[in-house]
Formats: C-alpha cells, sequence, structure tokens
C-alpha cells in the first residue's frame, strides 16, 4: 500500500483535511462544486436535513440530505490553481485511511457536479442559456504535471487548436478533457446546450479582456470564435471545468461542469444581476445528480 507523509497529506488535529477541514465521515457521495462560498448557502436551503457545515478560507461545506440522496456541496473559489486543491483533497478523504495514511483497498468513485457561471463567445449561447462542458481546454497547465495527463486528454483537439489559433510558446500548453458522459446525459436531459469550454488561467488578459495593461495577442479571442473541430466549435470561457475534468479521470471520479451564461463576449453584454438565472440551474442539478 502507497503510505502518504505529514508532509505530502496534511490532516488537522481533528482529523479533517488540510484545506477544507472536511472528515472522511462527513463526504457524501455525490458532491455539488461551486465558485462563491455564499452560494453554498443557496445549495443547501434545498436540502431537507443537514448533518455538518464548516468553513475555512474560500472553502465552505454542507453535507446533507435532498430527496432521500445524501450530498456535500463545496465552494471552491476561482481558478483551476483551487480545483487542485479540492479534487486532491475529496480524494483524499475518499479513498485514503487517515489513521495509517495508506491508500484504501477499495477505492470510492465521488460523483462531482460543478455549477458555475460564464461568458459566452458564440451567438446560440446568450446570456442565460445553461451550458455544459462536454469538452474543457485547460489554458493553465495544472493537469500537465500529472502522470497520465495524455492518457485522458483529446490530443488531436489540442494540436488541431493550437495551430488554429497560433497558439504563443511563452504560453502554458493547453489540455483537452472530455466530461463524464453518463453524468453529461443525465444532468442535461437533452435541454442544455453541449459546448466547448475554455478554462482560462485568470479573468481579464488570459480571456481577452483589455483594461490599463495591452494583449500579448490582441485578436486571440477572434481566433477562438473562428475555431472549429469536427462540428464542435468553443462556446464559453470560465475558470475551473479542465482541471476538474481532467483530475477526476485520473482519479477515477465521474465529474462534469454546467454555467450559467451571463455575458456573452461577442456581444458585449453582461447581466451582474444572475442570481435568479443560477437558481434554477441549481434546482434541475439537485433533481438529476
Amino acid at each position: 500500500m502507497k503510505h502518504f507523509p505529514a508532509s505530502e497529506l496534511m490532516i488537522n488535529d481533528d482529523g479533517s483535511v488540510f484545506h477544507l477541514h472536511l472528515q472522511p465521515e462527513q463526504l457524501a457521495d455525490k458532491v455539488i462544486l461551486v465558485g462563491d462560498p455564499a452560494r453554498v448557502d443557496t445549495v443547501a436551503s434545498h436540502f431537507d436535513s443537514r448533518e455538518c457545515e464548516v468553513s475555512n478560507r474560500e472553502f465552505h461545506s454542507i453535507t446533507g440530505s435532498y430527496h432521500g440522496k445524501r450530498l456535500t456541496v463545496v465552494s471552491h473559489g476561482i481558478g483551476t490553481d483551487n480545483i487542485d486543491i479540492v479534487l486532491n483533497e475529496l480524494d483524499a478523504l475518499a479513498n485514503i485511511d487517515f489513521a495509517t495514511r495508506e491508500e484504501r483497498s477499495s477505492l470510492r468513485s465521488l460523483t462531482l457536479v460543478r455549477i458555475g457561471t460564464s461568458g459566452g463567445l458564440q451567438p446560440h449561447v446568450p446570456i442565460g442559456t445553461y451550458v455544459i462542458s462536454e469538452k474543457s481546454i485547460g489554458f493553465d497547465g495544472v493537469l500537465n504535471f500529472y502522470a497520465g495527463r495524455d492518457r485522458v486528454s483529446d490530443l488531436a483537439f489540442e494540436r488541431a487548436f493550437c495551430d488554429f489559433v497560433g497558439w504563443h510558446p511563452q504560453w502554458a500548453a493547453p489540455y483537452v478533457v472530455d466530461a463524464d458522459r453518463e453524468l453529461v446525459q443525465r444532468i442535461g436531459q437533452g435541454e442544455m446546450v453541449l459546448g466547448v469550454t475554455i478554462s482560462a488561467n485568470g479573468f481579464y488578459g488570459p480571456q481577452g479582456r483589455e483594461l490599463r495593461l495591452p494583449l500579448a495577442v490582441p485578436d486571440l479571442n477572434r481566433r477562438i470564435e473562428a475555431f472549429s473541430y469536427e462540428g464542435k466549435v468553443v462556446t464559453n470561457y470560465e475558470m475551473e471545468s479542465s482541471a476538474l475534468a481532467g483530475l477526476a479521470h485520473l482519479m477515477g471520479h465521474h465529474a462534469m461542469t454546467v454555467c450559467c451564461i451571463i455575458a456573452n463576449r461577442r456581444a458585449g453584454e453582461a447581466n451582474v444581476g444572475y442570481k435568479g438565472s443560477i437558481e434554477g440551474l441549481i434546482e434541475k442539478v439537485l433533481q438529476r445528480i
């Protein structure tokens, strides 16, 4: 059995994992992930009962029951670097014995659905659209640090994308990962747009927003919008789906992201009062997860 020393798996004095402050018995098999810690309360307001609630930094977690299903909802903050923390610690809670610091002989597979917000890049994803990240393109480079990265990535799609947009050699190598197919069908039920989502490693320059600082490649978004591969186009930007899909694949979990479009970059429009729109998405995910 693989052993994990204290320097690699950090466990708090109360037996909880270092960042999330969750204990193994507090984690359900079905997990809803959200960026905003306050949105955890929104999701949990639908629960019939609650078992526990813990918070540390941007990581806020509630485990409870919804219509007979045991669920955990966790906030991950912004960015794939946070997803790296959350996925590794959720997997540790599920698959490492904290008493012996050894991998469990029987591994547990989690169902992970991220509910997020996103900016649309195509006319067919106007504000208010629910987009499932059927494929995610990671601009962040997180998955490149893990063995098996090529095994879970769509290498042909990666090459076609890099060639078409003229990928800058100083940027991290992008990776392309599919969401869990069965989970996509179960959550979407043919009602949501199946898209290709870019997970950017920033909100401004990496997504082509220019304020005071000029961009290295000013027309990158135009190239991205024009890209097509086997009938698929890039539908939206967000900041987490690629690492979630990639790490979950490597760890043996089932994961997907679904976002409510709150801005359309092509139309130059945004809806900062989107709370009502995402409430409907939360209800659908709770019913279908």
